[in-house]
């Protein structure tokens, strides 16, 4: 074999050039980048954005998503939806957009697979009592995430990453409002951003009507007709409508949306998920047992701080108040894990005597 004559640096000013000549006018460059809250030396060879990606997938809060509920509690079955496979789902999804829109894919993928390390157990119903026992200030998971990558990982110093891809995570989360029309205040100042904020929805509107059919909560009968009219019949049809209508109708543009038809479809699809799914009767109980297991836990941990990791106990350096470093811990668990630590603390052991005694 020669002498290798290329250098690492060599390789990464490449693709930087490759970036200034086929990325969009629109795009987020990576040479670009607003930084970093704490300066830190370049590598040598990832652009800033791949840097954050890898960063996030060697966390331990992605790690933990893969043990997290979608939308299902704890499901037994194998075929159902966590929180790590919606994460990568949405990966999925924004780049195939990003790559067709010529934007940032590096960008996109570390927003995508950053944006819910900050989600509790049980899914919206862990949000959901965090968020009602945390008062005044309230919990949201995208705070939350954006918290786990400042604060959280790393033992208290954080991931460090780009402001892009901590803007985007900050902003990936939509209102329960009917529609999905947005602010300009709502969305992320990059494309990249506004991306993954769409992604999600195709993601999660689409495979929760696919976990839903699965688990017998609806039926393809159910689904709204002047919907399925527009998108498709089938889930493959759905995503691949939603997918092209965002490309078209964003291509060259200086905002990503979808078109008023194929949003208006979604958002019926989306209502229809929360009125017959989410806050359904038929989920109503375990969403209900869900809730008050994470309030519990929220009320013990309040009284017993020094349970809590030393990870969380940022209240005792004056950096969060208790109630906070509590909730960072409940958040922070998985499903499987708040449990294990519910029946640990509150319900009774068997005692390990000689065996049931035999009264004949």
């Amino acid at each position: 074999m020669g002498e290798i004559s290329v250098q690492i640096a060599d390789i990464k000013k490449f693709w930087e050039a490759k970036e200034e000549e086929a990325l969009s006018s629109f795009a987020t460059l990576s040479t670009r980048s607003r930084g970093r809250e704490r300066e830190e030396p370049e590598c040598e060879l990832r652009n800033c954005f791949q840097r954050d990606r890898d960063r996030i997938i060697h966390s331990k809060s992605f790690r933990r998503l893969k043990h997290k509920s979608q939308v299902f509690l704890s499901p037994e079955g194998d075929h159902y939806r966590t929180r790590l496979t919606h994460t990568l789902e949405v990966a999925q999804i924004a780049r195939t957009v990003a790559r067709a829109l010529r934007l940032q894919e590096d960008l996109v993928e570390a927003i995508s697979l950053g944006h819910d390390l900050g989600h509790t157990p049980f899914g919206h119903a862990g949000e959901d009592a965090l968020n009602e026992v945390l008062q005044p200030q309230g919990f949201r998971h995208n705070e939350q995430s954006l918290r786990v990558v400042d604060f959280l990982e790393k033992d208290g110093k954080g991931l460090n990453l780009t402001w892009e891809v901590r803007e985007g995570i900050i902003k990936h989360s939509k209102t329960l409002a009917k529609e999905l029309v947005f602010s300009p205040e709502e969305l992320p100042s990059t494309l990249e951003g506004q991306v993954v904020r769409w992604a999600d929805v195709v993601a999660y509107v689409n495979h929760d009507i696919d976990d839903a059919l699965r688990g017998k909560i609806i039926t393809e009968d159910e689904l709204p007709a002047c919907a399925l009219q527009v998108l498709g019949n089938t889930h493959r049809e759905r995503i691949d409508r939603m997918v092209k209508d965002l490309v078209l109708n964003s291509f060259d543009q200086p905002v990503v949306e979808m078109s008023e038809e194929v949003r208006e479809a979604t958002e019926i699809l989306r209502q229809f998920l929360f009125e017959r799914v989410y806050l359904s009767e038929e989920q109503k109980a375990e969403r209900d047992k869900a809730q008050r297991l994470v309030k519990e836990l929220y009320c013990f941990f309040v009284q017993n701080p020094d349970i809590l990791g030393k990870e969380y106990k940022l209240y005792q350096k004056g950096v969060s108040a208790l109630e906070q470093s509590v909730c960072d811990f409940i958040s922070g668990m998985t499903d499987r894990y708040a449990l294990y630590i519910y029946q640990k603390y509150f319900i009774p052991s068997s005692w390990p005597g000689e065996g049931r005694r035999n009264t004949d």
